[in-house]
């Protein structure tokens, strides 16, 4: 049996105001075509389908076109919800829903309901079988009393779920060899994070030891952005599209997890295409411009970082013009004076006249003082003031 570990889609999602709905639904596309190139049998999605509790009617459509596709593509699906996901939504309809091959696993009363699925090439049920079982996200000042966990922190609540998963698992060995697979949305020790994902506890004090997936066949985790390999049957498949410049660097992909009747034979990659480049670029105006070695990033989504020792005027449109999808604009001034707060306050106190003061307000904020033009500018607008002060 082979199986196909993603998550985090986060439908619905924009990128720093760049509505992602055309390359999440290429995704789909990528996704079904390779559910049937691969010979998937079944398709895990940890949590975070949607990017909000309340998505749009369009990207709830998203989500129901890619499960039609998934099921006529001759794959099972089970999925469950992240923290960024409404449970109560997404979980409506599950059961009719699994009568087309889509298991949805967002109710805390389902976690230790797996799915079973035979090994044995006849598909014979009284061998080895394969037990999906799916965590939702767990909240756990709303969960930990009904799981009897004490006190109410991440790393209670999830040894709760997964010694329930446990107990099961011990009533079906007993009937005859069973193979497991455990999906969970939450931030293991070891992950690697970016900037993309929502803190699942205030102060970031999140993380759940890898101990708790101890003698699960496969853990299919979800939250964290990037694929990764945190032991080796635990895993993050990643976001299958970049969602901040922190992912830059990422590839893109999924898990391909084979499974026998005598547990996993194997694992290995699966690649998404990217549907734009991403680009972290930082220098001077003039270098950015006319260097050579930026031409790569001009049809990509750019973040750009000036360190240019005063801020350069028009700085966006002028970067805009080589690189049209910037989308990110910072500035890091290198070689100049740094201008504290406290010297403006200074500046202030000295400042002979009002324009004066707006002048040094410029230059606190942009790191440059106003031009001749700059300067005629604020003197008319000061003289408007005046002038309208002295007609009232």
């Amino acid at each position: 049996m082979r199986l196909l570990h993603t998550s985090d889609w986060h439908l619905g999602r924009s990128f720093h105001g760049v509505g992602m709905l055309d390359a999440q639904r290429a995704f789909v596309d990528q996704l079904v075509t390779a559910v049937s190139a691969q010979g998937i049998d079944v398709v895990l999605i940890a949590g975070d389908v949607y990017d909000r509790a309340l998505p749009g009617v369009d990207v709830v459509g998203l989500l129901d076109d890619a499960l039609v596709r998934l099921s006529g593509a001759g794959a099972t699906v089970v999925l469950t919800s992240g923290n960024h996901d409404s449970a109560i939504r997404l979980g409506f309809a599950s059961r009719l829903l699994e009568r087309g091959g889509v298991h949805l696993r967002t109710r805390l009363a389902d976690l230790d309901q797996p799915l079973i699925l035979p090994l044995e090439p006849d598909g014979d049920t009284q061998g080895a079988v394969l037990a999906i079982y799916g965590i939702p996200w767990l909240e756990p000042r709303l969960v930990a009393d009904q799981l009897g966990a004490e006190p109410a922190s991440h790393f209670a609540v999830t040894r709760a779920a997964t010694d329930r998963i446990r107990a099961d698992l011990a009533r079906r060995s007993a009937q005859g060899p069973v193979h497991s697979v455990v999906l969970a949305h939450t931030f293991a020790s070891g992950g690697i994070s970016s900037d993309s994902e929502r803190d699942l506890s205030i102060g970031g004090v999140g993380a759940v030891p890898l101990d708790l997936f101890d003698d699960f066949s496969y853990t299919a985790l979800g939250h964290l952005h990037g694929r990764q390999t945190l032991s080796p049957t635990v895993r993050y498949s990643g976001s299958p599209l970049a969602y901040s410049f922190s992912e830059a660097n990422h590839v893109k992909g999924s898990w391909i997890i084979d499974v026998g009747p005598d547990g996993v034979t194997g694992i290995s990659e699966l690649s998404w295409e990217a549907p734009r480049k991403l680009a972290v670029l930082r220098g001077s105006i003039d270098e950015l411009l006319e260097s050579g070695d930026h031409t790569w990033a001009e049809d990509a989504y750019c973040q750009i970082t000036l360190t240019d020792a005063q801020r350069p005027r028009q700085a966006m449109e002028r970067l805009r013009a080589r690189f049209p999808d910037t989308l990110v604009l910072g500035f890091d001034p290198q070689g100049g004076t740094a201008r504290a707060s406290a010297n403006y306050s200074t500046r202030l106190a000295e400042a002979r006249d009002d324009l004066a003061v707006c002048c040094g307000f410029l230059d606190h904020v942009r790191g440059r003082d106003a031009d001749e033009a700059e300067q005629l500018a604020l003197t008319a607008a000061l003289d408007n003031v005046r002038l309208r002060e002295a007609s009232l």
